[in-house]
């Protein structure tokens, strides 16, 4: 897909489809927005910072497609709101929700205190479950619809910080159980589950750039393919899950990590 995703598209039908993605102004969620756009998806797209929104938008604008932005906060109600509303007046319909919004931080478990509990799960589980309930009505209206969530290996087994692990596995959980409620209504709902991807500013770039000698111990123990991954590679399968050819594909937590998860299932 484009320079970044290879040199064709993958002419997965998607043409004219629209999708919304959050937290799509930087990483993960703007190649997740980029993918689309390449397939010929219209996008809507939110983020917290202006300046990186703006850049996202003008980036998915040359593959020749409409892209809405909303500078919006998905943890909090009335923005996930506006974001909904607005995508709705712009385009009347809405076929696929990527909820990508996450993040973690790293409070030893004792010194975690109840408000960063909530902040935590609300940003990583909380939100999707809000910008899920936000479009399920419309997706059964049309009788069709797919819903992705972007967890984590981590949502699988242990390793990463307790905080991120709990809402990562509620997310999984929660995607499980939406997919077997509304399968009957043709509506599907996936997750990804993403190993450690670097991109520039996120999280693994700057631990690289702080402790090289440690990160590059860690790629050696615990990625066989010897490297991150790329955001491109997450959005590669979020792409062809939304699609026609993932019809049968429902309730399904695909690890795209380069056999970083040591978990058989």
């Amino acid at each position: 897909m484009g320079e970044l995703y290879g040199e064709k598209k993958m002419n997965l039908e998607l043409q004219d489809k629209v999708v919304m993605v959050t937290g799509a102004s930087r990483g993960i969620g703007k190649a997740i927005a980029l993918g689309f756009a390449e397939e010929g998806a219209q996008l809507s797209i939110c983020g917290r910072t202006k300046e990186t929104l703006t850049n996202a938008e003008e980036e998915i604008e040359t593959y020749g497609v409409n892209v809405l932005s909303t500078i919006a906060d998905v943890t909090k109600g009335e923005e996930a709101k506006v974001f909904f509303s607005n995508t709705l007046a712009r385009y009347g319909k809405i076929d696929v929700l990527v909820n990508n919004v996450g993040g973690s931080r790293l409070t030893s478990s004792l010194e975690i205190s109840d408000q960063e509990w909530h902040q935590l799960l609300d940003l990583n589980l909380v939100s999707a479950a809000r910008m899920s309930r936000l479009v399920i009505p419309m997706m059964q209206d049309q009788k069709s619809g797919v819903i992705i969530m972007i967890s984590s290996i981590y949502g699988r087994e242990g390793g990463g910080h307790i905080t991120y692990n709990a809402a990562k596995a509620a997310e999984i959980s929660m995607a499980k159980s939406l997919a077997r409620e509304f399968a009957p209504e043709n509506i599907r709902v996936n997750s990804v589950a993403p190993g450690s991807i670097a991109f520039p500013g996120g999280v693994w770039a700057q631990r690289q750039e702080e402790n090289p000698e440690k990160i590059a111990d860690f790629v050696k123990s615990d990625m066989p393919l010897g490297r991150f991954g790329k955001p491109e590679e997450i959005a590669n399968v979020v792409v062809f899950l939304a699609s026609e050819r993932a019809s049968l594909v429902t309730g399904a937590c695909m690890n795209v990590d380069g056999c970083q998860s040591k978990s058989n299932i």
